[in-house]
């Protein structure tokens, strides 16, 4: 549980040890590896197992012949025998098992983010025409990326894959991708803004069951909570535990913030722990972000043995995830059309879809229309006709909060970090990690690149690139303060990319919870996705339509022909 102290060890190889992410010189066939270790006391521990002192010199003194990368990480855990895991299995087997339909529909879906993709991917296992329509050049939505002239890769934002996200989970297993995740060792990691440079870790036992596991990590990290601190805390969420999925519902009204103080937890446990928490999960503060958004994600890793495990995809998610999916698409006959944004949302004389208008001047027509957007890019399109009705009213308060990524290459390798995801703990920052170390796609013996979640970004988001890159380094001077200055008089910049999100996921602040619209809407043949689950249930929403959809369809063939 100690602070981590990255330094250099030498120790002769064991055959027996699982090596993490490693470099093996390329001359060599023999397993002499630069090694990220896991489970360390003191942190990953870069190992040089070389048998003699001459050895170990010619490495240190970089004279050392090329290295060739080999990476293995953490085994995946057993996810697939929990009960969340498989309810999920069995809603995802219902498409492929569904009666075949005699007349399949013609489904268009604006948007592929991983929403349209999951929706697009479901009804195409039950035998229907997804045509999905994306307004940029690539694919991904949230998870989008892109390629500089270097060849590197930068992204809309740092994407963790947590064991408690089974509809994920599942994806990645129906693909075949398993083996694209690289599980890290299941902790916990927070800088310590009164140590700089230091962190605090909380370990969950692999021997312990959930929700032992978790509350052996909490009780004995001694750094960041005292025990009365632990103790108001635990007796705090005493009533969550008790009162189960109810009463996480009902604390929709309370922040975060306000949620701590009505129930006696100390204002430190908010700052030491949850201030970090919030930022993840929304990239806003606790006195904003809605109290069941925290207990709904602390139920599902205290529940679940791996919930809080974490994975990294081992390279840039639209090529290493999206185009599994738009493969699987297109062999079943769906469609993917990538610079087609939706112009204009046109409507029939009974107020229902007619078609979409793309910005090229092309009509897309279908029996089904979806649309799987941020909801802010919905309320900019939504028909006039639409807007009062109440299921379209009630998007006014969702609001997408702006977030930005940032990525720095520097150049030399940063020795005071982990092969996995960190919590700053910083004012201006979220959660980071370096993706030289913990990305195969990504791996550099040499440099390091910081990919780093700037949050709450409301105002930065208007700011130059060069101010959020200062106001960046600043901040990782106190987190690397032997490696990093702000003057850039050690490690320095060789490139830097900055990604704007002004819109992202929508602010989940108290009393959000009622705006949030279901699949189905009340226009008939127009239903609503927002996420991977979300268009699992919206595809399943639209097959168990099918009937009616059908007979809708026939009905404006039969007035289209009697005009």
């Amino acid at each position: 549980m100690s602070t981590l102290n990255l330094g250099w060890h030498y120790k002769s190889f064991d055959p027996q040890t699982a090596l993490r992410c490693g470099a093996y010189p390329a001359f060599s066939h023999q397993a002499n590896a630069l090694a990220f270790r896991g489970s360390e006391s003191m942190g990953h521990a870069l190992k040089i197992p070389f048998g003699n002192t001459s050895a170990r010199r010619r490495l240190m003194n970089h004279i050392h012949p090329p290295l060739r990368v080999v990476c293995v990480d953490y085994p995946r855990p057993d996810l697939d025998n929990s009960v969340n895991f498989l309810e999920v299995a069995l809603l995802s087997s219902s498409f492929r098992s569904s009666l075949r339909p005699s007349k399949p529909l013609k489904v268009v879906i604006a948007g592929a983010g991983l929403a349209g993709l999951s929706t697009a991917k479901y009804l195409a296992d039950a035998s229907h025409k997804p045509v999905l329509l994306e307004a940029r050049d690539v694919l991904g939505g949230k998870v989008a990326a892109w390629k500089d002239d270097d060849g590197d890769w930068y992204e809309t934002g740092l994407h963790i894959f947590f064991g408690a996200y089974p509809n994920v989970q599942n994806l990645f297993g129906e693909l075949g991708i398993n083996d694209r995740l690289q599980w890290k060792e299941h902790s916990m990691i927070f800088a310590m803004p009164n140590k700089l440079g230091e962190f605090s870790r909380f370990d969950f036992p692999e021997v312990l069951p959930a929700p032992l596991n978790g509350i052996l990590a909490i009780l004995k990290n001694n750094e960041m909570l005292t025990w009365p601190e632990k103790v108001k805390f635990a007796i705090g969420l005493l009533p969550a535990m008790v009162g189960g999925q109810a009463y996480v519902e009902a604390q929709d009204g309370l922040s975060a913030q306000e949620w701590m103080r009505k129930q006696g937890v100390p204002d430190r446990v908010t700052t030491e722990v949850f201030i970090a928490m919030s930022k993840a999960l929304n990239f806003i503060n606790p006195d904003e972000l809605s109290m069941q958004c925290i207990l709904i994600a602390l139920n599902r890793f205290l529940q679940e043995k791996h919930g809080s495990k974490m994975a990294f995809l081992d390279g840039n998610p639209p090529e290493r995830l999206c185009m599994p999916i738009v493969d699987h698409i297109q062999s079943l006959g769906g469609e993917v059309k990538l610079n087609s944004r939706i112009k204009k949302i046109e409507l029939n004389d009974d107020g229902t879809v007619k078609r979409f208008l793309v910005n090229s001047g092309d009509v897309i027509e279908g029996d089904v229309y979806v649309f799987a957007t941020p909801v802010d890019i919905l309320k900019l399109l939504l028909p006039d006709n639409w807007k009062e009705i109440p299921y379209f009213k009630k998007l006014e308060k969702l609001v997408g909060v702006p977030v930005i990524n940032v990525h720095i290459w520097f150049d030399r390798k940063l020795k005071n970090t982990y092969d996995h995801l960190l919590f700053s703990r910083s004012p201006l920052l979220s959660v980071y990690a370096d993706m030289s170390v913990t990305c195969k796609e990504y791996y550099d013996p040499k440099q390091s690149m910081l990919e780093l979640v700037f949050a709450p970004a409301e105002e930065w988001i208007s700011r130059s690139d060069s101010e959020i890159i200062d106001a960046t380094m600043g901040e990782l001077a106190k987190l690397f303060p032997d490696e990093i200055s702000t003057d850039q008089s050690k490690a320095k910049i060789v490139k830097y990319h900055v990604v704007k999100t002004p819109r992202s996921v929508y602010k989940t602040v108290p009393n959000c919870e009622p705006c949030r619209p279901s699949q189905r809407s009340p226009i008939e043949g127009f239903y609503l996705s927002g996420a991977v689950l979300s268009g699992k249930l919206c595809a399943q929403a639209i097959v168990q339509d099918y009937e009616l959809l059908v007979a809708r369809g026939q009905r404006e063939l039969t007035e289209a022909t009697m005009s």
